[in-house]
């Protein structure tokens, strides 16, 4: 890896802060969806809806004439439909990370290589320069692999990620300082906060974005296991305990907030399936959960409604997304990537 000088003018916004737009893709490759395309786009649409019931501004990209109509057809003016090439729509992973530069738009890109060499799709490597393109926004590249999905921002200099995603040795072969040294060269991080692992079957290998997220600086919100057949529970409880040892880059301890998680949760092939309330969109007025028809759905949202008093808290099915087999694997957060104002 080059060495890039870390530019402290580089701010990556917290989620919360105000968006210019949220951009996400169409399902249009059935191959990558077991032939059955209406699932998901029935997540997306729903999705859609409700930001744009917020009035927030949705940039739907759409691979393919088919792909094309039938998401206008679908949403209609809810969204901005944009003829667009990519792989798959897990545009938090393959589009660009938004920052900012002394008030000026930046868009960061990295290196993609599939997710550790796993999905290999014509045109993930370039969808994120064309997302820039169309943003008008001005590219930074980095000669390092990281998915957006993998690593979380206080927009204060601290940052969330795992070792299982981050020192993976299918992704760039980091040692722990490597990845401190890469963070800060690429987002001015002055404080890594480091879990072990995420759930069960995770094809992304444990990204940050299904397990522990921030809320507000200072303040973090991650699961707590659904009941005792929860697959996940040593993972849930150790996820609690290292944040509950942290403290971010202004010092504060955090202050930890668990909900309950969706536990055990199987897809259509049967297979544990790593269902997650975490993979929320945090987006201007509302909050876009997903949710997946189990016994623990109501009370999380309800919690997350305390989390964010000044923003709706909105349940939608994520069951088409999440899919099953090598199709699907991620949510809302996956799909999406917020511009900021």
């Amino acid at each position: 890896m080059k060495t890039v000088i870390a530019d402290p003018d580089i701010i990556v916004p917290a989620e919360w802060a105000p968006q210019k737009a949220i951009w996400t893709a169409w399902p249009a490759d059935a191959a990558e969806w077991n032939e059955d395309l209406e699932t998901p786009r029935r997540d997306v649409a729903a999705l859609i809806t409700a930001l744009n019931a917020a009035a927030n501004r949705v940039r739907l990209l759409a691979n393919g004439d088919e792909a094309e109509a039938s998401a206008r057809a679908t949403v209609g003016n809810t969204a901005e439909v944009i003829p667009a090439k990519y792989g798959d729509i897990w545009l938090r992973d393959t589009g660009p990370i938004f920052a900012r530069r002394n008030a000026r738009a930046l868009a960061l890109r990295f290196t993609t290589n599939s997710w550790g060499g796993k999905y290999d799709l014509p045109d993930d490597a370039t969808v994120g320069d064309d997302i820039a393109r169309l943003a008008a926004t001005p590219v930074r590249r980095f000669d390092f692999v990281l998915e957006g999905g993998a690593v979380d921002h206080d927009g204060e200099g601290t940052i969330l990620t795992t070792r299982q995603t981050l020192l993976n040795p299918n992704r760039n072969g980091w040692t722990k300082a490597a990845a401190e040294q890469a963070l800060d060269e690429a987002f001015g991080a002055r404080k890594v906060i480091w879990i072990d692992e995420g759930l069960k079957n995770d094809h992304t290998d444990g990204h940050i974005d299904n397990i522990a997220r921030f809320v507000a600086p200072g303040r973090v919100v991650c699961q707590a296991p659904a009941g005792p057949e929860d697959p996940n529970t040593e993972t849930l409880d150790a996820i609690a305990r290292a944040l509950e040892a942290a403290t971010d880059a202004a010092g504060r301890k955090l202050d930890v907030v668990r909900i309950p998680g969706v536990g055990l949760y199987r897809n259509a092939l049967g297979d544990v399936a790593p269902a997650s309330h975490m993979n929320f969109i945090i987006a201007d007025g509302v909050v876009v959960v997903p949710v997946y028809e189990t016994a623990t759905q109501d009370t999380a949202l309800e919690a997350l409604q305390t989390v964010f008093p000044t923003r709706k808290v909105v349940g939608i099915s994520s069951r088409g997304l999440l899919g099953s087999g090598s199709a699907g694997g991620g949510s809302f957060h996956c799909i999406t990537q917020q511009e900021p104002a």
